[in-house]
């Protein structure tokens, strides 16, 4: 098949789609080179603990997004109960309203409510619809569907197979980038059984990054550790997918959308991350047959918080994706401040602080759609241009001396 991007003369479109939790992560999604973004409402998402956006927020993010010709889909894919239907029209007719793109569903019934309230709107079924072959894809692209979101469990050469099978209208959308659920596509119900918190409405507690312990009856209060191996007791811990290395694997395969996961992570990691992802994509499009990764770009998805890495089903049976170590993630990196603008004239770059540093640290400089440039931090100054030692309090508006322009919403970021 026809290798798929935004550059050059392809037939389909390679989407770079990024997760925004709320307006600020929106924000950096679309700075640092998203074709699209996801987002939740204050209904009907899996994200309950994001602050997700209003009706009117929506509308915003809608404009903002559209005057950067990218593009805004919804979630509504929670499996809504006898009382919440009657709130669904509502619902769809505010996306309609906002100019939302599409609407991300799971459940048949809400489907059929998008197609009678929002006859227009496109619709993309949801990874939790568990779509592992191409009989099911097919069907839901007859119920009305523009996409479908594979379920996570697939290889490759399945997802392959699935293209080949299906109407080339229907669009295929993968999850690439970030937290794994140990239960099949998300469909978990620990959470609801341990502490009344359903995964499925959005409201997921994360028990399978717990420490589990037997304790025998006999003996109370005596605790064991759970052993697979050798290794350690975090039997449940998924390792963080990463395919950022196998971008050219994608394409091949017919994935017309890289879904990177993270609507609860910070607007830090959704930069970063989009980042590298955009700058991937770029690269293999402008060379589909040599694409190589370089270092440096690989290097960046370690400069996020993180899980160690895996690839997921898409090689096969998933071999070392579990983390018996700690349910911890590795932060190597802190971002330490955003820039707001250059001062030519005195050479200063402007920046609101987001982490404590001192005068002297080295840091890296991340530019929207660039690598990153290392830079010795040595004269910084107050928002009233009184030299300074360190950016102690929080948010504090500040300038460092420096002889090159940067974008707005470039990174300042340093190692630990």
């Amino acid at each position: 098949m026809a290798v798929v991007g935004r550059k050059g003369n392809y037939s389909r479109p390679l989407e770079v789609l990024s997760p925004a939790g709320d307006m600020e992560r929106l924000e950096a999604a679309l700075e640092f080179g998203a074709d699209a973004v996801y987002l939740g409402g204050k209904m009907f998402g899996m994200r309950a603990a994001s602050p997700n956006f209003t009706a009117e927020e929506l509308k915003t993010a809608c404009d903002k997004a559209h005057s950067m010709g990218r593009r805004v889909y919804l979630t509504c894919n929670t499996l809504p109960r006898n009382n919440e239907m009657p709130l669904m029209e509502g619902f769809i007719r505010e996306a309609q309203e906002a100019g939302v793109d599409a609407l991300i569903a799971n459940d048949i019934g809400v489907l059929s409510l998008i197609k009678k309230y929002a006859p227009d709107m496109e619709i993309h079924i949801s990874t939790q619809a568990g779509i592992v072959n191409y009989v099911t894809a097919r069907e839901f692209f007859n119920m009305g569907a523009k996409r479908v979101v594979l379920a996570r469990e697939l290889s490759l050469d399945e997802i392959a197979e699935i293209r080949a099978k299906t109407p080339k209208e229907l669009e295929i959308e993968a999850f690439v980038h970030g937290a794994m659920c140990v239960s099949f596509s998300g469909r978990c119900l620990i959470s609801q059984y341990l502490i009344d918190r359903d995964a499925n409405r959005g409201e997921c507690a994360q028990p399978c990054r717990w420490g589990y312990h037997l304790m025998e009856e006999k003996r109370p209060n005596e605790f064991y550790p759970v052993f697979e191996d050798e290794r350690g007791t975090y039997i449940l811990n998924a390792k963080d997918l990463c395919m950022i290395d196998f971008i050219d694997k994608l394409a091949e395969a017919g994935v017309d959308s890289l879904k990177i996961e993270g609507r609860a992570k910070s607007s830090y990691y959704v930069s970063v991350v989009t980042n590298a992802y955009r700058n991937a994509v770029d690269l293999f499009l402008d060379d589909p047959a040599g694409f190589k990764l370089p270092k440096a770009l690989h290097d960046e998805v370690f400069k996020v918080s993180h899980r160690a890495y895996c690839t997921g089903f898409f090689f096969g049976h998933p071999k070392e994706s579990q983390y018996y170590e700690s349910s911890g993630y590795i932060r190597d990196w802190d971002a330490a401040a955003i820039v707001t603008g250059y001062d030519s004239e005195n050479k200063l770059l402007h920046c609101v602080q987001r982490n404590k540093f001192l005068r002297g640290t080295e840091a890296e400089l991340l530019e929207p759609g660039s690598e990153p440039v290392t830079m010795t931090l040595d004269e910084l100054f107050d928002e009233n241009g009184e030299p300074i030692e360190d950016t102690r309090h929080a948010a504090m508006r500040f300038s460092v001396r420096c002889e090159r322009p940067f974008k707005k919403h470039t990174i300042i970021r340093i190692q630990k």
